[in-house]
């Protein structure tokens, strides 16, 4: 989904989902903060700080093998609050309901959107990157070199990388408050 009219279809389905606590929790913090969806269901509540409202994650569980530090807005942040009640006592923020020892799998999160109707070859969880890469840059609103940054992309251009080491985090905290507020305006009809 990365047409805004299609996206706004999909976060109203995605907020109607009555599966377990966890998976409702899952599938709107992948639409609020597009994570890879392992990224997401492997996280611990020790990585979330609500006072500085980041989100790190650790460099083994990222594509690029670094460090990637995410803004937390205030929508996902309610979530992870609400999340917290039910699964705070583990330290798994998405643990699975066989096992708190275990994360929830991310069939369990591409199955929630078949509950919904929603086919794989239209919309899976990974898929919520490419939506918010896309309406991002459609939105014009953003430098393209901040919305990669908060993808965590890393570039071909070998040069680039040697040297180009900003992190955007202004601008990436604006964005993803501006996002979030896109994804709420969706989310309620």
């Amino acid at each position: 989904m990365t047409d805004r009219k299609g996206f706004a279809k999909l976060i109203r389905t995605v907020w109607t989902y009555e599966g377990t606590v966890e998976a409702q929790a899952a599938l709107k913090l992948l639409a609020l903060l597009y994570p890879r969806p392992g990224e997401l269901r492997l996280s611990h509540w020790s990585e979330f700080d609500f006072e500085e409202r980041m989100w790190t994650i650790p460099a083994d569980r990222t594509k690029t093998r670094k460090l990637h530090t995410k803004p937390l807005p205030g929508p996902a942040i309610e979530i992870l609050k609400d999340l917290k009640r039910f699964t705070g006592k583990g330290s798994l923020v998405l643990p699975s309901q066989m096992s708190d020892g275990r994360p929830l799998s991310e069939n369990t999160m591409n199955y929630a959107l078949r509950r919904l109707d929603i086919q794989a070859d239209v919309h899976t969880c990974h898929g919520f990157r490419s939506s918010a890469s896309s309406l991002l840059n459609e939105s014009g609103k953003w430098h393209p070199d901040a919305i990669e940054a908060e993808l965590a992309h890393v570039g071909d251009n070998h040069v680039r990388k040697a040297y180009h080491r900003a992190t955007y985090w202004d601008e990436r905290v604006r964005m993803a408050e501006w996002w979030a507020a896109e994804v709420m305006k969706f989310a309620t009809p």
